[in-house]
């Protein structure tokens, strides 16, 4: 019988449809189909496997800090397994974040939006520092089964989906996870591995940290990437908007602006096969308000 987690993974690969794609062509991880909706499907569920083996979660609370997407994965997983879970997020979070997560029975403490989810580690710190016995705490942000997850999972999938042909492979940082396993895997391969980072601290790609500000999540390693790109918020906002308009592809600013880095980066190439990772959909940000905001309307930018 199928459960929960023989559903994580294994995600389609699909090629972008773009100007240049017959010489260099993009590919991207569509990680909506995990069945919580996000890549962050991958490392919730690693942790929790690793955490369940070593008898961490018994008789305890699962809680961590979260930007949404991790959390609806904990949330999901707890469920299913009858696990008790609390997290702790950003109160601007996307009310379809929250909405979700209360339906899911977790318990959420909401922190302060000016401290993003810096604040809400800080927050589930000195919780469980105050009631260790209470609380389980995977810590996803330093957490080595974060990463591990796409150097087993995500690396191998885009390896054998393009035939062994990926050159360059591009995401954006946040816990970093996604970025630091896959390129790892796929650095063993010859790969190139670019990292997309947001251009200030106040950016609007949930989920993304801008490191030279933020608090530098553990399992980060400067020198995994071969090479670092910033992308603007205005412009990840305006490629949502064209990617939904022009490729019939929903996804969130995060993957939008993975999209932006793809696009540039084919530009200096003669030869060669992008894949980067669209983590999830749009269908969490449709208040957001660019979605009705005409400033963020561009011309067809795949022709």
């Amino acid at each position: 019988m199928t459960k929960i987690f023989d559903l994580v993974g294994n995600t389609p690969l699909i090629e972008i449809q773009y100007f240049n794609s017959k010489v260099v062509p993009i590919y991207a991880k569509c990680e909506w189909y995990n069945p919580s909706g996000s890549v962050k499907d991958r490392a919730a569920a690693n942790m929790v496997k690793e955490a369940l083996k070593g008898g961490l979660l018994k008789d305890k609370i699962l809680i961590d800090a979260t930007s949404g997407n991790t959390g609806i994965a904990y949330a999901m997983i707890g469920a299913s397994l009858n696990i008790t879970t609390e997290l702790a997020l950003p109160e601007n979070a996307s009310e379809e974040r929250k909405l979700i997560l209360k339906n899911y029975g977790v318990k959420l403490h909401l922190t302060s939006a000016m401290e993003g989810t810096d604040g809400a580690q800080r927050f589930v710190k000195e919780l469980v520092k105050k009631n260790p016995d209470k609380y389980f705490y995977p810590d996803q942000y330093n957490n080595e089964h974060n990463w591990k997850a796409h150097y087993k999972g995500t690396g191998p999938e885009i390896w054998s989906q393009t035939n062994q042909k990926v050159t360059h492979y591009i995401a954006g940082l946040g816990t970093t996870g996604t970025f630091i396993g896959t390129s790892r895997f796929l650095q063993e391969k010859g790969v190139h591995c670019t990292a997309v980072h947001p251009d200030n601290p106040m950016h609007g790609l949930e989920g993304w940290k801008h490191m030279e500000t933020a608090i530098v999540p553990g399992i980060y390693d400067t020198n995994v990437a071969d090479h670092n790109v910033e992308v603007s918020t205005e412009k990840a906002f305006q490629y949502a908007k064209a990617a939904t308009q022009f490729l019939g592809l929903m996804i969130s600013p995060s993957a939008a602006a993975n999209l932006v880095a793809a696009m540039d980066l084919a530009q200096t190439l003669d030869s060669g096969a992008i894949v980067t990772v669209f983590p999830d959909n749009a269908m969490k940000y449709l208040k957001d308000a660019f979605w009705s905001d005409d400033d963020y309307t561009i011309e067809n930018p795949f022709i």
